[in-house]
């Protein structure tokens, strides 16, 4: 009988990113908020000629839209257009309370991408220095 014969290949290990972690991270997060900004400009396009008519008196609902729409308004208004941020003709405080829920709506939608990292460990209740010493 003939023994066996074994043929190791030695295959080039996979070359790793000589970028430090960090750097990585930041990069993805840049192209994160880029994406977002450019979805909600978009969005802003669309949305902007139905949210803002010039022939109905703006609430509660119509503040809250309008709101979230300010934000995606800042880079049309950075480019020179003048576009419309809120509705001249409205109820008055409830237009001005939705407006604010619409502003905090989009900020938790444009920033939350940026601030939520899936791969955090949840950590459990902290003790005290009198419980450890019991």
């Amino acid at each position: 009988m003939c023994p066996e014969k074994r043929v190791v290949m030695n295959a080039d290990p996979v070359p790793k990113s000589t970028l430090p972690d960090w750097l990585k991270r930041g990069v993805r997060k840049f192209i994160t908020l880029a994406v977002t900004t450019l979805l909600f400009g978009y969005f802003y396009g669309w949305a902007s000629p139905w949210a803002f008519p010039r022939t109905s008196v703006a609430g509660f609902g119509r503040g809250a839209l309008h709101g979230a729409l300010l934000p995606l308004a800042l880079p049309s208004l950075v480019l020179g257009k003048d576009v419309p941020i809120y509705a001249e003709q409205n109820l008055g405080r409830s237009y001005k309370m939705g407006y604010i829920v619409g502003i905090n709506l989009c900020g938790l939608a444009f920033f939350g991408p940026l601030f939520w990292n899936p791969r955090r460990p949840v950590t459990g209740p902290k003790t005290t220095n009198s419980e450890k010493s019991r």
